[in-house]
């Protein structure tokens, strides 16, 4: 299995710096949103399950990628970007096109990379201003990247720490992953593990939220207590 390309990934000062998230680093999603959790933001009912797969604390992304579609300069992509949302972060990828380049695949892969820096670095300074926007716009930082033949490259983007506690037997899931090379940590195998969940079941888990996303608009439709 082979997933996108990490450009920087965690690294160096663009990791939580100038690049894709403004001045403000990733300071504005989750918990810092004006409202607070639970509260539920402007208009938010504030009881139950806070939102679903967005928060309710945090403001409503649904039109980030139509939003997006009419910011981006029309010259960028040949396509019309990939716009994924979470509780924190907003990752815009678009296609480029292919370079054209003989020689074997190696050249071409070089050529490709080439091509994608060329991107990254010709429209850093209007992609930052693109992000200052959208971040104050929907309250979550912007992360950039770029796919060519579908292989995708990510520039910087947020890595969140997530705390859990397991028990032995997935505890073994992971170090036996570790053991193969197939990661080198127990984090970075337990981000795969849900990689590949996510992969396999992504059908189940849009049902799913979807399901949410009903249950969260028939909650704010009831009376106010």
């Amino acid at each position: 299995m082979r997933g996108p390309h990490f450009e920087g990934e965690g690294h160096g000062p663009e990791a939580h710096g100038p690049e894709g998230h403004g001045r403000e680093g990733h300071g504005r999603g989750g918990r810092g949103w004006p409202g607070g959790r639970g509260r539920g933001g402007p208009g938010g009912r504030g009881f139950g399950r806070p939102g679903g797969w967005q928060q309710a604390d945090l403001p409503d992304a649904s039109d980030a990628a139509a939003w997006f579609g009419g910011r981006l300069p029309s010259t960028w992509f040949t396509g019309t970007p990939e716009v994924t949302v979470d509780r924190e972060e907003i990752l815009v990828i678009g296609p480029l096109a292919a370079p054209e380049v003989e020689g074997d695949a190696a050249a071409k892969r070089a050529a490709v990379a080439g091509r994608i820096s060329r991107f990254r670095e010709q429209t850093r300074e209007e992609r930052m201003a693109i992000a200052n926007e959208a971040q104050a716009r929907y309250g979550r930082s912007v992360a950039w990247g770029a796919s060519v033949d579908g292989e995708r490259t990510l520039f910087t983007h947020l890595a969140v720490p997530v705390m859990t506690r397991l028990r032995q037997p997935e505890r073994q899931v992971l170090d036996t992953l570790v053991d193969a090379g197939v990661a080198r940590s127990r984090s970075e195998a337990l981000a795969w593990s849900v990689k590949l969940v996510g992969e396999h079941a992504s059908e189940w888990l849009e049902k799913l939220r979807t399901a949410m996303n009903d249950v969260d608009t028939l909650r704010s439709e009831g009376p106010d207590l």
